[in-house]
C-alpha cells in the first residue's frame, strides 16, 4: 500500500496537492482519481466522497487556484503609493503566480469558459478581476486615470497583464520585471487623462 499523505480528515486537501503537481508535472490528461486514491494510498472509492469525477476535480483545482491567486493579489497592493506603483505590484505578483503555476493558470482559464462552470468558481474569477477594478476605481478617484467605465478600463488592463504574465510563463519575455515596468508605464501613459 502507499504511503498516505494526508491526516485524518484532510484526504480531500492531500488529493489537491497531489493533483496539482501531477497537473504541472504531466499536464491535465495525467489526472485520474484512481491514481491519485492510489497515491494517498486509500481505496479507489474514497475520492468520490471528495469529488464525484475528474472534472469536479478540475474545478476544485480551478477555483483554489483563482482563491490563492486573489490572495496573492490583495497582499500585493498594500501600501502602494499611487495607482502605477498599486498597477505594477499587481502586474509582478500576478507574473510570479503565473511564472510558479504557469499549469495551473491555463487550467483556470480553460475551465472559466466551460458552460458546466459552477457559481462558485463564477464568483472566484469576479472575485479576482474585483482587484483590479478597486485599482482603477480609485485611480479615477485620484485623477491619475481618465474618465470611463472602470469595468471596461479593468478588463483592458487585466487582459494585458494576463497576457504578459502567459507569455512570460512560457520563456518568450527576456528581463521579465523590466519589461514589466515598461507594460505598465504604457499602460499609465494611456490611462492618463488628457488635457482638453
Amino acid at each position: 500500500m502507499a504511503d498516505r499523505r494526508y491526516h485524518h480528515g484532510d484526504l480531500r486537501a492531500a488529493l489537491l496537492d497531489s493533483a496539482e503537481r501531477t497537473l504541472s508535472e504531466r499536464g491535465p490528461s495525467a489526472l485520474s482519481l484512481r491514481e491519485l486514491a492510489r497515491e494517498a494510498g486509500v481505496s479507489h472509492a474514497a475520492p468520490g466522497r471528495h469529488f464525484k469525477d475528474k472534472q469536479a476535480l478540475l474545478d476544485a483545482l480551478a477555483l483554489s487556484g483563482f482563491q490563492r491567486l486573489r490572495a496573492v493579489l490583495d497582499a500585493a497592493g498594500q501600501g502602494a503609493p499611487d495607482t502605477a506603483a498599486y498597477l505594477l505590484a499587481l502586474a509582478r505578483a500576478y507574473t510570479d503566480f503565473a511564472l510558479s503555476n504557469a499549469a495551473l493558470l491555463d487550467l483556470m482559464y480553460a475551465r472559466k469558459h466551460d458552460s458546466d462552470i459552477s457559481d462558485q468558481l463564477a464568483e472566484a474569477v469576479g472575485d479576482m478581476l474585483d482587484v483590479v477594478l478597486s485599482a482603477i476605481a480609485e485611480g479615477q478617484r485620484t485623477g491619475e486615470i481618465t474618465a470611463g467605465d472602470p469595468g471596461a478600463i479593468a478588463f483592458t488592463v487585466a487582459s494585458t497583464l494576463h497576457g504578459f504574465a502567459s507569455f512570460s510563463a512560457n520563456n518568450t519575455v527576456e528581463h521579465v520585471d523590466e519589461s514589466l515596468r515598461e507594460v505598465v508605464r504604457l499602460l499609465m501613459t494611456g490611462l492618463s487623462p488628457r488635457a482638453a
